[in-house]
């Protein structure tokens, strides 16, 4: 029996110890956030047509000149009946496209006045407000909801990993 026990503690002896890598990460992280003001606009182009069938053209019509800061216009056409007492058709349309605008000026990241188009599209900035965020020391976390248009984020990650 002692003998069992002499070989057991020997056994025990000879055993290899246990390697392992343990890494513990913990991470405290605060997103603020404020939405920017902006436009897309995007100019619309005049359009003139025409079109028939027993008709003749006396007159050219079409579009006028085009000059900055105003709509280009147009000019009616003149048509006559070919054949009288026959069947015919005819449409003439204008579409007015956006005047030419002038130049859009930045200041102080500020634009003062923002061009109406055809197709536009303007969203209005956020307001920071009261939006605020700290971390202690101890990286307990607090976040304060700003006005519109902004978001605070607080996050916390624990990773542990062994190897």
């Amino acid at each position: 029996m002692k003998k069992q026990i002499m070989l057991s503690i020997a056994l025990l002896g000879l055993t290899t110890p246990a390697f392992a890598d343990i890494t513990h990460k913990m991470q405290t992280s605060i997103q603020l956030t404020v939405d920017g003001a902006g436009s897309q606009a995007t100019r619309l182009g005049s359009t003139y047509s025409v079109t028939g069938n027993n008709i003749t053209l006396d007159t050219a019509g079409g579009l006028d000149s085009l000059t900055p800061g105003s709509g280009v216009g147009y000019s009616a056409a003149d048509y006559s009946v070919n054949t009288a007492g026959n069947a015919f058709s005819f449409s003439e349309s204008f579409i007015e496209g956006d005047a030419t605008p002038t130049a859009t000026t930045v200041t102080s990241g500020i634009v003062g006045s923002l061009p109406m188009l055809g197709s536009t599209l303007t969203t209005s900035g956020g307001v920071a407000g009261s939006l605020a965020g700290t971390i202690d020391t101890s990286g307990a976390m607090s976040v304060t909801a700003g006005g519109a248009g902004t978001t605070a984020i607080g996050q916390f990650i624990t990773e542990l990993s062994i190897d």
